[in-house]
């Protein structure tokens, strides 16, 4: 039976009924957990008695999702038998449903940042392993100087980094708790505030989804950095670039192609960051005209954070496999490297260093390129930053990541 079932005289149509229901079924242990803090506030206030409390955390202990109620609300108070029935003294689904999806973003968070920091590692790994071997660095996918891998493993973990600390806030915005709001006003019951922070404003408290949308956005940029990634991890492995060789346990074959070995972890990350953009975008505009307080619209907040986090989980876990298992070309790569035009800059600084105002060298070294006589200056093999720094920048890196 419906919470409020005794103010509708009829049942509701099927239809009806089949359109208003909402799968919330992932928030049900983030919603016994807000129950059992509630239950602490009702014995507090000496409306539950201590048995009667007992009675509340032994079962929401490890409670299970069983289908056939409305919500995990009305699943809850069914459990609770008679207990239930007292349970819901001083609050609102309204307050009840913002604090269950509070912990839920803030459980989340925590897991995207734990798997960031994972794949981060992989990447610090590599790029001190491969802090000498030379590669070509690119701007408009044109070879522009030489680098090494390691320097360019360093700038994808650089995203990440920024990405850790957007999950920080989302998880900082997540945490101040609604309960007490109740429908919008607070209740006339004697109730303590809960432990932590809380939220400041009843009316704000229920409608306020900005925790959810700064989670999304987090998901989005997070996509976009795995998607440029991935992106180059396609172009890397492809035959044109030869770089790389995928690792056989994050890669998949043609149904029609035996030689085909494809880069599939690396294009569904690219492929998951417009969907990701797509969830942050239609929860902004589900709530941009809403008045307050709460409004069933708010519904549709919950779909597309549980979709977001089973995809952020998904794509940084099998990207670290990847990562690992990425097997370069070291000669290839060197080759590539090796390319005497990635000097022009060297050669033009090397006449600036002599006195020669830069765009003068700039124009007599671009002059050699377009005849064809240019000549690079000194060693071939110049990289900046150099092996050492790149070691010195993944040790940095990884007591930052690691707080």
């Amino acid at each position: 039976m419906s919470l409020w079932a005794a103010r509708v005289g009829e049942s509701l149509a099927p239809e009806v009924e089949a359109f208003l229901h909402g799968d919330d079924a992932e928030l049900l242990p983030y919603d016994c957990t807000a129950t059992v803090v509630h239950a602490r506030r009702l014995q507090a206030a000496g409306l539950l008695s201590d048995a009667e409390l007992a009675e509340v955390e032994e079962t929401l202990a490890g409670l299970e999702w069983e289908p056939g109620d409305e919500d995990v609300h009305t699943l809850i108070e069914r459990k609770l038998g008679e207990v239930g029935r007292r349970i819901h003294a001083g609050r609102s689904r309204n307050d009840q449903v913002a604090a269950a999806f509070r912990l839920y973003v803030v459980d989340a968070c925590d897991e995207a940042s734990a798997k960031i920091r994972s794949f981060a590692d992989v990447l610090l790994e590599r790029a001190a392993a491969d802090a000498e071997m030379r590669m070509p660095g690119y701007t408009h996918l044109q070879r522009a100087q030489p680098v090494t891998v390691g320097h360019h493993l360093l700038a994808w973990a650089e995203m990440l980094e920024r990405d850790l600390a957007r999950f920080a806030h989302a998880r900082a915005q997540a945490e101040p708790s609604p309960l007490g709001a109740g429908a919008l006003a607070g209740s006339t019951l004697p109730l303590p505030p809960p432990p932590g922070p809380v939220t400041r404003n009843s009316l704000d408290a229920v409608a306020d989804r900005d925790f959810a949308l700064d989670y999304l956005y987090a998901v989005a940029v997070l996509f976009t950095h795995l998607s440029r990634i991935g992106e180059e991890v396609c172009l890397w492995a492809s035959a044109e670039f030869g770089f790389a060789r995928l690792p056989e346990e994050a890669a998949t074959g043609s149904s029609m192609l035996p030689q085909k070995l494809n880069p599939d972890v690396a294009e569904l990350a690219r492929g998951k960051a417009g969907t990701a953009i797509g969830r942050l975008t239609g929860l902004l505009a589900v709530v941009k005209g809403l008045p307050l307080a709460y409004n069933s619209d708010l519904q549709e907040d919950k779909a597309p954070v549980f979709a977001a986090r089973r995809d952020a989980a998904g794509a940084l876990a099998a990207l670290a496999v990847l990562a690992a298992g990425l097997e370069l070309d070291r000669e290839r790569l060197a080759a590539a490297a090796s390319d005497p035009l990635l000097l022009a800059a060297d050669a033009a600084e090397a006449l600036a260093r002599e006195g020669v105002p830069f765009r003068d060298a700039y124009e007599a070294v671009a002059a050699q390129v377009r005849t064809g006589t240019f000549e690079s200056p000194g060693s071939s093999r110049r990289v900046s930053p150099g092996p050492a720094d790149v070691r010195a920048a993944v040790a940095a890196a990884r007591g930052r990541i690691a707080v």
